[in-house]
């Protein structure tokens, strides 16, 4: 396979996300989720993503749709559209799977993934990060990651 080919494997719809996640759950292998809008791609969210990745043997990422970054982040966001998004994260060799949710928060991709482990940045209290309910009750972990200093997508924004 080629290394496009690789990239827009990654990139998944839901019939394969569920293909994948019984194929990884067979081989016993620790599930990771985060989600955001990873709207800029920058150093902060490389460095987040890659310690997300360290949790587990396979990186889930929930990205919001462009009609949810518009919702969450008002009529001018995105910048990057999804699929450029959903590329540009498929693209980093510690992300497993890209899978887009249309909602604000991504509550019903996780109940529908089920991850081992729920990451998310140290901005969040563990117990009031969306999803912490599912993974918790059925014994998975909640994991919180210190971001980066001076990126972000709304500061580079800011710089322009």
């Amino acid at each position: 396979m080629k290394h496009l080919e690789k990239i827009y494997d990654k990139i998944l719809d839901d019939k394969s996300l569920d293909g994948r996640l019984n194929l990884w759950r067979r081989e016993g292998m620790t599930i990771v989720f985060s989600n955001g809008c990873f709207d800029i791609l920058h150093r902060g969210h490389v460095e987040y993503l890659s310690k997300a990745a360290d949790y587990g043997d396979k990186l889930i990422i929930g990205l919001n749709t462009d009609d949810s970054v518009k919702r969450l982040k008002g009529p001018l966001r995105p910048v990057n559209d999804e699929k450029a998004r959903a590329m540009l994260l498929a693209a980093l060799e510690f992300v497993d799977a890209v899978i887009f949710f249309e909602e604000d928060t991504p509550y019903n991709l996780i109940k529908r993934v089920q991850p081992d482990v729920l990451v998310k940045g140290k901005d969040y209290k563990a117990e009031d990060i969306v999803g912490y309910d599912i993974v918790t009750n059925r014994g998975g972990k909640v994991e919180t990651i210190e971001l980066v200093d001076g990126f972000s997508t709304t500061k580079i924004i800011e710089k322009i």
